[in-house]
């Protein structure tokens, strides 16, 4: 009988040191950082596509460097919602700032409208270098109702503020806002 039962008890006790050993994670989020509002021909209306990620990126866990044919993640340090759902949400609120003139609709939003300009935003990379500056890597389009549109390749390196994962994580809230800046000018037509 106890030879049954000891298998079991075995491993509810291994399940129950695992759930001990584990804490909750850390979550954080990317914050909207402000931009320069720019006063040009922008687009009334700019539908921004939902963010494509890179593989890597698309997991909880912060990615915290890819150097070296290593990936590198934060054990306890989690994004606080899917991070190519966080980007749409920040990208649309600092266009949206920086383009006060438009109105930026998030394509997966709930508010549908035929946009004068399509944006379309493909994450290379997002983490830090060996040094452990943040680098953000992309290429965006912005494709125009009418005419030809453009498409743009982007690297934008930020120090961190701070040591840690906080300060990485305030140096990637400014690398997105820079993107967010060079978007903006190219749909104000600068």
């Amino acid at each position: 009988m106890i030879r049954r039962r000891l298998p079991a008890l075995l491993l509810f006790l291994s399940l129950l040191g695992g759930c001990l050993a584990s804490p909750n994670p850390t979550l954080y989020t990317l914050a909207p950082v402000q931009g320069t509002p720019l006063q040009g021909v922008a687009p009334k209306t700019v539908g921004l596509r939902s963010v494509s990620l890179a593989r890597y990126l698309e997991r909880p866990q912060i990615v915290l460097s890819s150097t070296g044919y290593q990936l590198m993640l934060a054990d306890n340090d989690w994004w606080g919602e899917p991070l190519g759902a966080m980007l749409n949400r920040v990208l649309v609120e600092e266009l949206s700032q920086r383009l006060p003139g438009s109105s930026v609709l998030a394509e997966a939003g709930a508010i549908t409208a035929m946009p004068e300009a399509t944006v379309e935003v493909n994450l290379l990379r997002l983490d830090a270098d060996q040094d452990g500056t943040v680098v953000l890597r992309a290429q965006y389009g912005i494709t125009p109702a009418r005419g030809p549109g453009l498409t743009r390749d982007v690297e934008i390196r930020v120090p961190p503020p701070s040591p840690g994962i906080r300060g990485q994580v305030a140096a990637r809230s400014v690398a997105v806002g820079q993107l967010a800046d060079r978007i903006a000018a190219s749909l104000a037509g600068r």
